[in-house]
């Protein structure tokens, strides 16, 4: 460990054992690793040890990859952002979560029901382009319609896309013992290795809103196709033009903006701190995952826990408090 980034250390070493079994923390700055470490173990029981390549339910970071999928092909000219999908919703509304759709669903009013068609059916909630309301509901649209596009299912597309052996949907029964449990409930009792999201776990663990597992290695991967264009390092995945306006604000909202799947920082009241600049983009989930990254400082951070095993608090104190440090340790 790099002395500098002891403030990081401290804080997520004291905050293990409370606010998580188990976490993984991960600093880039400039496009290399500068800190990497694991904390705790799976379960707070009978756990196995976190490691750096441990992977974790990345829950609503799932978004980021998907939305990337699409930025893609928007690239590419397989899909026009502005053309309609679903009735006068584009796919640039679905992605910066102005689309109308409700944010979501309870889940025991769907266990007999096609999700798919649900989502495409349910009355929108506001016309598209009035106001951002963040939606599940919208990005198992966007898995829908990239379903369609690609005549392939949302699984195989993303691993054909990514080509990175630690991230995919539906980890195998003999990795579950090795990914850190989420929240216990009265319908699945603990959750271990199976994805959290009640609306992807009725989809088969594969959606467009949830359902993928990585490393933090694989989220940090993610945020440098964005970051790494956008300080002049090329990246495969997206051209430049597509990595600014996917961070670039699409949405207004006075608690949270939206890019292209992308939050973009708004206040300093965001998870992101206080120090993070107000060119910062990111995204959080809900297990206890987070991504963000500072294009001014060319500096990114990935945090991943098992926040919700000790019950669905706001994390968001130590999120704000673990990327202050990330700046503190690289200023």
């Amino acid at each position: 460990m790099t002395a500098t980034f002891a403030g990081v250390d401290a804080l997520l070493g004291q905050a293990c054992g409370s606010e998580f079994t188990g976490a993984v923390a991960r600093v880039e700055h400039g496009g290399r690793l500068v800190f990497e470490r694991a904390y705790g173990k799976t379960r707070a029981d009978d756990g196995k040890p976190v490691y750096v390549d441990t992977r974790f339910d990345l829950a609503s970071l799932t978004k980021l990859f998907v939305a990337t999928i699409l930025s893609r092909d928007a690239a590419q000219g397989v899909v026009d952002l502005d053309a309609p999908a679903f009735g006068e919703i584009t796919p640039r509304d679905l992605l910066a979560h102005d689309s109308g759709m409700n944010s979501g669903a309870d889940y025991r009013l769907l266990l007999d029901r096609n999700i798919a068609e649900f989502v495409l059916t349910e009355p929108l909630v506001a016309s598209p382009r009035e106001r951002v309301i963040y939606s599940d509901l919208g990005f198992i649209a966007i898995g829908i319609l990239l379903e369609r596009l690609h005549h392939r299912a949302l699984s195989a597309l993303a691993e054909d896309v990514f080509a990175r052996s630690t991230l995919g949907f539906r980890p195998r029964g003999t990795e579950r013992a090795t990914i850190p449990a989420t929240e216990s409930d009265d319908w699945r009792g603990r959750v271990q290795g199976v994805v959290h999201d009640e609306k992807a776990y009725l989809m088969g663990g594969v959606a467009g809103h949830a359902g993928l597992f990585g490393t933090a290695s694989d989220v940090a991967w993610l945020a440098e196709c964005y970051l790494g264009p956008l300080r002049g390092r090329a990246t495969s995945l997206l051209p430049l033009s597509l990595a600014r306006e996917a961070t670039t604000e699409q949405a207004s909202d006075p608690v949270l903006r939206r890019g292209l799947g992308w939050a973009l920082k708004t206040t300093d009241e965001n998870s992101c701190g206080a120090h993070f600049s107000m060119e910062s983009f990111g995204h959080t989930g809900f297990v206890g995952t987070s991504v963000w990254a500072d294009p001014e400082r060319d500096l990114q951070g990935v945090l991943l826990t098992n926040a919700v095993y000790f019950g669905r608090r706001d994390i968001r104190a130590l999120r704000a408090r673990f990327y202050d440090a990330c700046v503190e340790a690289v200023a």
